[in-house]
């Protein structure tokens, strides 16, 4: 008897095709199973998935913290305003500009010390060979090259001094500093034209007995007056953005209204300021700096508001803007706008002021010689600490020899700067902060 076959079931076994996405879908399945069978016993998933489950909105906010990156900042601020036992350290940026590499040499040598780090830049307008001397003097010098310390920037910026290109440069110094060495507590900006009225003893002498939180920057809000009409409301461009050759700023005929959502602030672009104010302006958590950042990319004279603004507009640094620049200055007449020329007859204001720094000098004044033998005590590349211990006698270099770094030997401009402190951390000065007076 002949049996009765289905011609398609046949073909459906003889066609090997429907093995390979069988066992595919097969493995597929076996796979999201196992991993359904095992997600259920993990314990680190349920745990989170429970304490968000838990959570309330009427929760107060401090039990919201692991789940959000802002709160990197308060976390900062807690850890920088702890006591520390180890002694502080500066992070320096000196720059400069055509005819200034031996005056930032100068000024490097007059504020080194092995705790500090230090970045050299000299903009886009200095020829390459004055960069390249001032790389080469610093490759050459036997201290630098042992300590590893000191940077010159490779790459020089085009800086126009009243606008963006020189915050740009301080933020990538910042930047570079940052990822060069986790050990400092402080940044410092210098231009070739300033000068120490004290040793780095006497500085680290006075800031290891301060927090590590506050932040020394002059300011004040803009309420009203010129500097809103002719600084806040033109709008500006800096050609130095676009162009490889230094001009003035271009300032359009059009008008733009004040921000709304946060308040313009002004004063020194001078500044000593915490390493986790700056860390804040370079990853910005929440923005808010970016946001500045590009406001004041048309904005005249960005470098003396971009800080102030940003710090007194932040509730978490607000409270720890000191408004002093550390800085002597003395002004030209009203309104105040250019430093003048300092010379000897400055010289006691200066000592007086218990200021770290004064600004501006002119290239190799006498007055910077009278610093170095009767404020710094330099006779050789650096003013003598306590971590120069070599023989200097018969005029031999004692800074040739290094002793411990965290040992300070401080002298009479600790206690000018003392004296200072004191004023700027009372709370009556204090109360000022980011205030419109």
């Amino acid at each position: 008897m002949r049996k009765n076959v289905n011609p398609h079931s046949s073909r459906f076994f003889s066609d090997k095709k429907w093995i390979i996405p069988f066992f595919a879908s097969l493995l597929v399945s076996i796979t999201l199973l196992l991993a359904s069978i095992f997600g259920m016993y993990s314990p680190n998933i349920d745990e989170d998935v429970s304490r968000f489950d838990g959570m309330e909105v009427g929760k107060k906010s401090e039990e919201w913290t692991d789940y959000f990156v802002e709160d990197n900042i308060r976390r900062s601020l807690a850890l920088s305003g702890n006591s520390k036992n180890e002694p502080p350290r500066f992070a320096y940026l000196i720059s400069g500009t055509k005819g200034d590499s031996q005056r930032i040499m100068r000024v490097l040598q007059a504020v080194y010390h092995p705790r500090n780090q230090y970045i050299l830049h000299m903009d886009f307008e200095a020829p390459p060979r004055e960069r390249l001397d001032l790389t080469m003097s610093v490759k050459s010098d036997p201290t630098f090259h042992q300590v590893e310390n000191v940077r010159v920037m490779d790459k020089s910026n085009l800086v126009t001094y009243k606008g963006p290109t020189m915050i740009a440069c301080t933020l990538q110094a910042i930047a570079i500093l940052l990822r060069g060495s986790l050990y400092w507590d402080w940044f410092i900006n210098l231009s070739a034209s300033d000068y120490p009225l004290m040793t780095q003893d006497d500085m680290l002498h006075v800031f290891s007995n301060l927090s590590r939180n506050l932040n020394f920057i002059e300011h004040m809000q803009m309420v009203n007056g010129w500097k809103l009409s002719q600084r806040a409301r033109p709008i500006v461009v800096d050609p130095g953005l676009y162009l490889s050759k230094k001009s003035d700023l271009l300032m359009t005929t059009q008008r733009r209204s004040l921000p709304t959502a946060f308040k313009l602030f002004t004063g020194s672009a001078w500044v000593v300021v915490t390493r986790s104010f700056v860390e804040y302006c370079i990853w910005g958590w929440d923005n808010f700096p970016r946001t500045v950042l590009m406001y004041f990319t048309n904005f005249m004279s960005s470098p003396e508001s971009y800080f102030h603004t940003v710090i007194c507009n932040n509730e978490d640094f607000r409270s720890t803007a000191i408004g002093h620049d550390l800085h002597y200055i003395a002004w030209d007449n009203p309104p105040k706008q250019h430093p003048r020329i300092l010379s000897m007859k400055d010289f006691d204001k200066m000592v007086k002021s218990g200021a770290l720094f004064a600004r501006k000098f002119a290239r190799n004044d006498p007055v910077l010689d009278k610093i170095d033998k009767e404020l710094l005590g330099r006779a050789n590349r650096f003013p003598p600490g306590a971590w120069c211990v070599g023989n200097s006698s018969g005029g031999a270099d004692p800074c040739s020899l290094r002793g411990n770094y965290s040992d300070f030997k401080p002298g009479p401009g600790a206690a000018r700067l003392q004296e200072l402190m004191n004023t700027l951390t009372s709370d009556e000065f204090q109360s000022k902060q980011c205030s419109s007076k």
